[in-house]
């Protein structure tokens, strides 16, 4: 939460602050996040303007996970920047009754605070690697015993194709005599 009594409500007035904050639940994507509790370096300024308060600023942090090919434990770095108005809450309501749609998905300053999280959400989530990887390339785990490729690359595992597995039983056993004379 930033407080905006720092700029209060003169269009013109501006602050810039520098904060670390604890990343909070569920900050990425199944893959890779930054953890609960993780420190985010958030450096803002504010404006006021006549509507509310611009943000413009800039977070950093360490995403972490596990590369999706072999499993192994990876981090990336996270650099994000933002620019979003935050509208003063009588402003707002003026807008909602006055039938503005985009008024209802604006942010507001609440009490003279601002909630940063969402905002913060929306600049890092969508810069996080859709399939991280700990190296471009990295070759993965085995399909079929699960192995680490990268430990062993020669690898492999000697495999019928299953639509000629059936001819392997009708194939005769090249140790047993075969009689080729009938009578």
């Amino acid at each position: 939460m930033l407080d905006t009594k720092e700029v209060g409500r003169r269009p013109g007035s501006m602050a810039e602050l520098t904060r670390e904050v604890e990343a909070p639940a569920g900050f990425g994507t199944e893959v890779l996040q930054v953890a609960e509790g993780e420190p985010l370096f958030v450096d803002v300024r504010l404006e006021s303007v006549v509507e509310g308060v611009l943000v413009t600023g800039s977070v950093r942090g360490t995403a972490t996970g596990a590369c999706v090919r072999c499993l192994d434990p990876i981090s990336h770095d996270v650099d994000a920047r933002f620019q979003e108005l935050f509208a003063y809450a009588d402003r707002g309501a003026h807008r909602e009754e006055v039938g503005d749609e985009d008024a209802a998905e604006e942010y507001r300053i609440e009490d003279g605070l601002i909630d940063l999280e969402p905002v913060l959400r929306d600049a890092v989530v969508p810069q996080l690697p859709f399939q991280p990887v700990c190296r471009p390339d990295c070759p993965g785990l085995c399909s079929v015993c699960g192995a680490h490729l990268a430990d062993d690359p020669g690898h492999a595992h000697e495999q019928i194709d299953p639509r000629w597995a059936a001819l392997k039983d009708l194939a005769s056993d090249p140790s047993t005599p075969q009689n080729s004379e009938r009578t």
